[in-house]
């Protein structure tokens, strides 16, 4: 809801268009009727987007033919290599074992397909974030040669944001923190293929008393969908906007309407991780 809140807050007080897309890539783990809570929450909450639903388990075509151009130039490699075998090359990464490069150049006899990776080299890849500042990530070294697409026919998240992104025509993207690691890999694939790199802003992310993120995985209650307002007034609240107390008990269409009026990029805070207020 805090990404949301912030993303929706951010278009429409620039007058811009607010796109929803359902990452429902992972098909065998989607749940059934997941994707349908969210719509009705967004829409209990007011929210409201200005096209289409985008669903990226629609678009494996497009996927496709990214890796093809990826391919031709040279980009993309044949992978055996299993995540034990990754694990047991025992070399740290950022988002854990790093690929060691085994099959660059090429599939050895005693290996089956298992994915296409795409090269990363030694160059960084840095960007300004909006909110969080210089950020630069060495590919080779803290990622290595990433995974676009596994044989059991699952497209990268990497692979699915660019080319959706390039799509649609996104320019700007807000999202939590716990994806501003991911930014240099899509930045990375957009120069690739030519591709425009949106803006981004990447909010903090509301976190137990432990310092774990609000999810599932940490047994988090769902948002309260009877009492949207109050919820608004929280995230508001969290993302420094600051509402006055006037404003509590109010309807919602003029809690959105103040919060459209007064979104202020300047006051949100600055930190990755943030506790949810009571």
């Amino acid at each position: 809801m805090v990404a949301a809140v912030g993303s929706y807050l951010d278009a429409r007080s620039r007058e811009g268009t607010w796109l929803l897309r359902i990452d429902d890539l992972d098909q065998p783990r989607v749940v059934p009727g997941s994707a349908d809570s969210i719509l009705h929450t967004l829409e209990r909450f007011g929210m409201h987007w200005d096209e289409a639903v985008a669903w990226q388990s629609a678009r494996a075509g497009a996927y496709d033919d990214a890796i093809s151009v990826l391919r031709e130039r040279g980009f993309v490699f044949a992978c055996g290599c299993s995540r034990k075998d990754i694990e047991e090359a025992a070399m740290a990464g950022l988002d854990g074992p790093l690929y060691p490069g085994t099959c660059r150049n090429g599939l050895t006899p005693e290996r089956d397909l298992r994915s296409l990776r795409v090269r990363t080299d030694n160059a960084a890849v840095e960007f300004a974030d909006a909110l969080q500042g210089p950020v630069r990530q060495q590919l080779a070294a803290e990622v290595g040669d990433f995974v676009l697409w596994r044989t059991d026919g699952i497209h990268s998240y990497h692979l699915a944001c660019v080319v959706d992104d390039a799509h649609a025509g996104v320019t700007h993207v807000v999202r939590g923190a716990d994806l501003i690691a991911s930014t240099p890999r899509q930045i990375y694939l957009q120069r690739l293929l030519g591709l425009p790199t949106p803006a981004y802003l990447h909010l903090p992310i509301a976190v137990n008393a432990s310092g774990e993120k609000l999810s599932k995985q940490t047994l988090a209650p769902r948002v309260d969908e009877e009492q949207p307002g109050r919820v608004l007034l929280q995230v508001l609240r969290y993302l420094g906007q600051a509402p006055p107390v006037e404003m509590d008990g109010a309807p919602l269409a003029e809690l959105w309407e103040w919060a459209i009026r007064h979104w202020r990029r300047t006051e949100l805070p600055a930190k990755k991780v943030l506790p949810l207020p009571a």
